[in-house]
């Protein structure tokens, strides 16, 4: 949701959200024309093009195109099978789930609605994705939370394989292609062209052509890292991944990042979870101009800890320093990756800002471990195992109606 709010406020960013294939057909009649038929209900493109542009707000990895339309598919499917059970929700109901998602962005939800409209998003579309998500974990929660039950075993060998002394560290190989609203489309199709890779020499050679990454010119190739070093968001993306897959797309600010896993492995030997990420953003004027980069490389060689940053800093505005202690799962995604690569006290120099204008001197200052305790309580295991079961019934009953549809593509 804080990469959301960023994109909100990036002129770029919103133009390269309408650029990315979600464009409205020049007819009116066209957009307004059903693309996809679900039983007896239709998809328009208008539909597709809205849930696309909010999912490209949203920094959804993939296709925004493809993921609307299996989205607004699988909504039909939900919202159908909750009328025919009789659950309808209320529109004060909605209301509530409005101010409850537009919360996770600190915002009202008057607030969110505009930002959405400001960026092309109708009111009306923002209330039907709140509206099916609602009436789906409701109609959920009804129909399976009653056959779910945890026994002291299933507790036992929860608490078992949450401490169990092992890690996972992975071996992969990175693109990152900055995007622009003039080469969007090129970018994003060159991108899901990557995608469909699953030869390790194939990526490297994209990524030694097309990477604007410092590790490019060896392929793309990082080193081992711990999967605990990645962001939370990116870790579940990395693991679904089999030696030579690469993952969707993943937009970020600026640009497009693809990961390929070249191995995997289990050590013997836990890895650390981290309760903050302590890191410095130092702003060089110029962008990724060879000026920038100079003065980038000799800011790197006078100093060897974010301290020292103050001192490079001295007289020069507030704001082109910024330094700061997150939660894992508060950092913005495109920082999230960078820090991933550093040890404490080492520099990435592959972002920017202000649309590109603005080179991001980024630096690891610390990372602190969770701290180990007694784990989590009964009843917070009890409650992740049951959400957990009643989401595997939920995953096999929507297999069961989508098997069960008619779903006819019109174009």
């Amino acid at each position: 949701m804080r990469q959301f709010l960023a994109a909100l406020v990036l002129p770029a960013v919103m133009a390269t959200s309408m650029s990315w294939g979600i464009a409205a057909p020049a007819s009116a009649q066209n957009l307004f024309a059903p693309v996809v038929k679900v039983n007896d209900q239709a998809i328009t493109g208008y539909e597709i093009q809205q849930r696309a542009r909010m999912l490209t707000l949203f920094r959804s990895p993939g296709n925004p195109v493809e993921l609307a339309r299996e989205q607004l598919i699988e909504e039909r499917l939900k919202v159908d099978a909750a009328r025919a059970a009789g659950l309808v929700l209320e529109d004060a109901d909605i209301r509530v789930g409005m101010e409850e998602f537009a919360s996770r962005a600190n915002m009202t939800a008057e607030e969110f609605i505009g930002a959405l409209e400001g960026a092309g998003v109708s009111e009306q579309s923002y209330r039907e994705f709140v509206r099916a998500g609602m009436t789906w974990r409701e109609l959920v929660r009804a129909r399976f939370a009653p056959r779910v039950s945890v026994s002291d075993a299933d507790l036992e060998r929860a608490r078992a394989a949450l401490t169990e002394d092992s890690g996972v560290r992975v071996l992969l190989s990175e693109i990152i292609m900055p995007i622009t609203p003039q080469d969007a489309e090129e970018v994003q199709d060159r991108a899901a062209r990557i995608s469909e890779l699953d030869s390790i020499p194939a990526f490297s050679a994209e990524a030694q052509r097309y990477s604007a990454s410092a590790t490019a010119a060896r392929g793309g190739r990082l080193d081992w890292m711990s999967i605990t070093n990645l962001p939370p968001q990116l870790r579940p993306v990395i693991l679904a991944l089999g030696p030579g897959d690469v993952s969707d797309p993943l937009p970020i600010e600026g640009a497009v990042a693809l990961f390929q896993l070249r191995d995997i492995e289990e050590t013997d030997t836990p890895e650390p979870d981290y309760a903050a990420i302590e890191y410095a953003t130092y702003y060089i004027a110029g962008g990724r101009s060879e000026q920038a980069l100079a003065r980038a490389a000799r800011v790197r060689a006078d100093i060897d800890t974010c301290d020292d940053l103050y001192g490079i800093a001295k007289g020069e505005p507030a704001e082109v320093l910024d330094r700061g202690s997150y939660a894992p799962d508060e950092l913005p995604q495109d920082i999230a990756i960078e820090l991933a690569k550093l040890d404490p006290g080492e520099v990435s120099t592959n972002l920017t800002r202000s649309n590109g204008q603005t080179l991001v001197f980024l630096m690891l200052c610390g990372r602190t471990p969770a701290l180990e305790g007694e784990g989590p309580s009964a009843e917070q295991l009890t409650n992740l195992i049951r959400n957990r079961r009643i989401d595997s019934f939920a995953d096999g009953y929507l297999a069961q109606l989508r098997a069960e549809a008619r779903i006819i593509e019109l174009e």
